[in-house]
């Protein structure tokens, strides 16, 4: 019986993965955020909950940034972090944020994961939320991680 309902994981898996393929930015939006609960795993950490309000404030950041073409935590005239993160509807205790560019998910995972306060963020243990909005321009990935204490 466990088999049958292993094939019939596997298949559904498949079906979905071949009905609905994602897109360049969707997989490493995925990929960021499982490479986040890998990281907080191996530390014995919980895994962060993805949480959409903070997904949508990393993905309208993620477009601001690749305007400019740069990574930065705000700019002129743009709203700072926790007003761009309420104007989505979280509600948080606190907040912090990751922002580069990159090639790849791999790459830019591993750029947080050797800077002391990027992975200082990533392995925050009051924090139980991200959100996490990768935008593609040129070849170029803007990402943007969103951490909370969600309220």
């Amino acid at each position: 019986m466990r088999i049958k309902m292993l094939f019939a994981t596997i298949a559904l898996i498949m079906l979905c993965s071949t009905a609905y393929p994602q897109t360049p930015v969707a997989r490493a939006e995925n990929a960021l955020y499982a490479s986040v609960n890998q990281a907080r795993q191996a530390q014995g950490l919980p895994s962060l909950r993805r949480n959409e309000s903070l997904v949508k404030a990393a993905r309208r950041h993620a477009v601001v940034m690749a305007e400019h073409r740069t990574a930065q935590h705000e700019f002129d005239g743009e709203p700072d972090l926790s007003t761009r993160v309420k104007h989505t509807g979280a509600r948080f205790s606190s907040l912090s944020e990751n922002v580069t560019q990159g090639p790849t998910a791999e790459f830019i995972h591993s750029q947080f994961m050797h800077s002391p306060p990027h992975r200082s963020n990533i392995l925050d243990t009051d924090m139980d939320s991200v959100g996490i909005g990768v935008i593609e321009k040129n070849g170029q990935l803007f990402a943007v991680e969103d951490f909370s204490h969600a309220q």
